[in-house]
Order: C-alpha cells, then structure tokens, then sequence
C-alpha cells in the first residue's frame, strides 16, 4: 500500500553458497549485480544511492522509467516513495515537540476533539506518540481498502476510524496503520496554521534543498522525468498502472521524490541533523525519531544476524551484524521503494523501483550491508529467484484455471437477481449491475474510477477482476439463501488490505 512492510526470509540462506566476501563487491560488482537483477525480476527502472562518510559514493539509475518511450532512470527520476514519507511526519512532530508547540505525549483529543476510535478508553488515552508508532491495536494495513486511493477527505478517513475494530492490544500490540499517520499529521495544521505538506516543505525539505521532492501525487503523472508505475502480480505480465492517487492520506505515504534528493535527508540522518555543515534540525530531534516506542520482536533471528526490531517515529529499527541499522520501505501500486541508514557506519541508502512485485529491491540492500559489515558473501537475488518464478508461473496457471473454467453455464440464480446495491459499514456501498447472462459489473462508489467484472465460472463461483489489476484477480462467492443474494465477500490485494470485506444487499 502503498505502504510497504515486507518480510523477506527467503533472502537470508544458509551457508550452502556461501563465498568470501569482499570488501570491494561496491566497487567492482555492484553495477553487474544490479544489471543482472533488474534483469532476473523484471524490474523496468532502478535508482540507487549510497552515502558514506558524508559523501555520496554511489548514484545511478538503471533501466527505463517508461517501456514504451524507453526514457532512461537517472539519480533524478523521481517515484513515489510513499510509507518513506513517514519519517518526515515523524520529524517534523518532534521537532514541534522540541520547540514545545506540544508534546509527543499529548492526548490526540487535545487538538482533534471529536477523535474516537473503536474503544471508549483508548479513545481518551491515545497520544500523538501512540499513533506514529503503529501501537493502537489494529490490525496491519486495517481500513486501507477504504483509504488507499479513495474518495474520502482526510477528516472524513479520521472519523471512520471508530469502526475499525482492533484485534491486539493498545500500546502492546504493532500495527502498521496509515490512517494513524494521517491522524497525528492533522495536528500539525492544528499547531502551526499550515498544512501538513506545507510545514514539511518549509521546516525540512527547503532547507535540504530538496528541490525535486514533492509532498503530494496531485498531478504526478505531468511531472518531469516521472516514472511510469508497473506490475506483473496476479497476470505474470509486466503491466503499466495508473498513478495512485493518495493525497487524503498524505502524511503516511503521498512524497515523490527522487535518490538525489533522498541522498541529502540520509546525509543529514547521519550527521547528527547537519547537511553541508549546517545545522537542519537538533540532533534532540533526531534522536527522538529513532527512540524504540515499540517492540515488533526481541528475539534472536534463526537465520539473520539480529536479534530485535522495534519501531520509533516514522522508522523501523533493528541490529545487523552487531551494527544499529535504521529502515524504512515504502510501496505505492507499481513502486517499492526503501532508505536505510547505519550511524556506526556512516552509511546510507536508497533503493527506488517500479515494479511492485519483487523483493529485489531489498535484497539489494542487504547485499550492500552485507559487503559493509564484511559478511560472508551469499548471492541473495540468485538463491531468492526460484522462488519468484514460480510465483509468476503460478499465477499464470491460475489465471488460465479460471479462464479454461468459463462455460456457457448458467449462475444458480436469473441474473437480475444479484444486482443492487451492497454495503460495507466501513467502505460504503457499491453497485451491482448486469453485463450479460453470466457477466456482472462491480461500481465501487467510494473510489474514482474502480470497477471489477465479475465472470460466472461454476459451482456457484465468480472470477472477479479489477479494472486496476493491482487490486487482483480472485474468485468469490455471493451468499444466497431461499433463492435470494444476501452478500458477497469481497478480496483485494493483500498490498493494500489483508482481510476482505463483507458487502450485505441492501436493494436490487
């Protein structure tokens, strides 16, 4: 979502190809290593930088930013960097922490008095800190089906949040929640009298001379040396998608940016808050940022050398190889994207792709960690790539089942019977309309322009699929009961929401 948090334990094998690694593998094999990736994951466009040592060692585009026009990526292509945008939320509300315009641990109702959420108590407990650090109980990716790409106003994505129901514990249990985000960049307007883009443009980027970052994805697409977004999930077929269009949630993920410009926020991370010896924000600040607020695991890692994670103010937070090492990713449809950056070392980096559906990009990083801290060498993208070919070989052959099982049969029930109008108390409502005798159209109403076809397949089953094939192909059933359609369950992408939503008839 857009949002991107990935768990990649295909990438740490065991010693089997195991070589020596050395300490010119950034040197000497990187451009190869990344040629033959972007190649073996079908990865259109590549950006990377690396700083170290306060200078910036590595910075390069790979690949095309558009299949069609063959436009090439340079270290000012920009991509949506969406959840890396999180950090400059997180920065810029502790810096008005320090400059005491509130405190982290306010009650959000201080400034947004209507606030709830689903619980009365944590209603009245939760603070800014709690929200920016994913630590309300909700599940991860909750409501974002609703949010990502949606009609809603941010106001109106904040009141929805009492209808999200949670399935942890308030400040024991981590979920990733971009609606919270969202919430705790409000305040800022609240506090300030400028917008959330508005006062992380003037506090932080201006001063970073980041001049080819953008705070939000209103006219993307005219934007120059934009890359195109792509996908080859659910067909096997690198696809272009249509820009996702994010600005409602905003402080959890709508930043464009390129790796030139992110290269000046890592040099400025790994300077105690410093860029070209002058002083951005107080190192306070910063520290602040990186303090664990909670704990995702504590617990030594069978096959990585690490034994936490944690998560802080807009950054996850874990030890590699005996070093801190402070992360981020960021996933839009058609982009992954990740920083990273390691005091001890002095050294940052950023990755930017647009292809959302390989892990490569963050294979990359640990194999450039890995070179850093002088760990013995695995080829990470060779040992994970059986893996993502049979990914896309599998979702080839599904997408040929579902297909091969379109028959002139009939659904259970004349057509007429299942269109209407359905409702979500969450998302809203859609509507069900006919196409022919075993076809039906889904208007989702509470997005622009989403719609899915649903095909009569058999055995009272459907193939739906998205006009935007990022949200996916699935089967789906409608529950009937005494000849009559009560509701149907519908799925999405897990990238955008892992559970799916229940839509009851409402009226034909």
């Amino acid at each position: 979502m857009k949002k991107c948090l990935l768990v990649l334990s295909c990438l740490f094998l065991n010693s089997a190809i195991v070589k020596s690694q050395t300490t010119d593998f950034v040197k000497d094999s990187l451009d190869s290593y990344i040629q033959q990736g972007i190649k073996d994951w079908q990865i259109p466009g590549l950006a990377i930088s690396i700083v170290k040592d306060g200078k910036v060692v590595i910075m390069k585009g790979y690949g095309v930013r558009d299949i069609k026009t063959k436009e090439p990526v340079d270290e000012n292509t920009l991509f949506m960097i969406a959840s890396n945008s999180k950090l400059f939320t997180g920065t810029a509300l502790a810096q008005l922490d320090f400059n005491k315009k509130l405190s982290l641990d306010d009650k959000i109702t201080k400034y947004l008095p209507e606030y709830r959420l689903y619980d009365k108590n944590t209603s009245e407990l939760v603070t800014i800190k709690d929200v920016l650090s994913h630590r309300i109980g909700t599940k991860t990716f909750q409501g974002d089906f609703t949010f990502w790409n949606g009609m809603l106003t941010r106001t109106q994505i904040i009141e929805k949040m009492k209808l999200l129901k949670p399935v942890g514990q308030f400040r024991q249990d981590f979920g990733y929640c971009n609606s919270c985000f969202l919430t705790a960049g409000e305040i800022i307007p609240v506090v300030t009298g400028k917008r959330w883009e508005v006062y992380v443009q003037d506090s932080i980027l201006n001063l970073l001379h980041m001049e080819n970052t953008y705070m939000t994805t209103k006219n993307i697409g005219q934007r120059q040396n934009m890359s195109k977004p792509y996908t080859n999930q659910f067909t096997g077929v690198i696809t272009e998608l249509p820009y996702d269009q994010v600005d409602n949630l905003g402080p959890a993920g709508s930043m464009v940016s390129s790796v030139k410009d992110v290269s000046k926020w890592l040099l400025m991370q790994l300077d105690s808050g410093r860029y070209n010896r002058n002083k951005i924000l107080p190192w306070p600040v910063i520290r602040k940022t990186r303090d664990i607020n909670i704990a995702i695991s504590s617990r030594k890692s069978p096959s990585i050398p690490t034994h936490f994670n944690g998560y802080g103010l807009g950054v996850f937070m874990t030890d590699y190889a005996g070093k801190q090492v402070f992360w981020h990713t960021g996933g839009a449809f058609g982009f992954v994207t990740n920083t990273c950056f390691v005091p001890e070392l002095n050294l940052g980096i950023t990755i930017l792709t647009n292809n959302d559906n390989q892990p490569f990009f963050e294979i990359l990083r640990y194999q450039i960690l890995d070179a850093y801290l002088k760990q013995p060498f695995i080829n990470r993208s060779k040992k994970a790539l059986p893996a993502q070919l049979n990914q896309l070989t599998d979702a080839k052959l599904e997408l040929a089942s579902l297909e091969n099982r379109k028959k002139n049969s009939k659904p259970v029930l004349p057509i007429k019977e299942y269109e209407g109008i359905y409702e979500n108390e969450i998302y809203g409502t859609i509507r069900v309309k006919k196409l022919s005798l075993n076809k039906l159209e889904i208007n989702f109403n509470g997005h622009q322009n989403l719609k899915a076809n649903l095909e009569y397949l058999d055995n009272d089953e459907w193939m739906l699929r998205y006009n935007n094939i990022a949200y996916g192909i699935f089967k789906i059933k409608f529950d009937i009961q005494d000849k009559k359609v009560n509701s149907v369950l519908i799925k999405a992408n897990d990238f955008v929401e892992y559970d799916p939503y229940l839509f009851v008839k409402k009226s034909s």
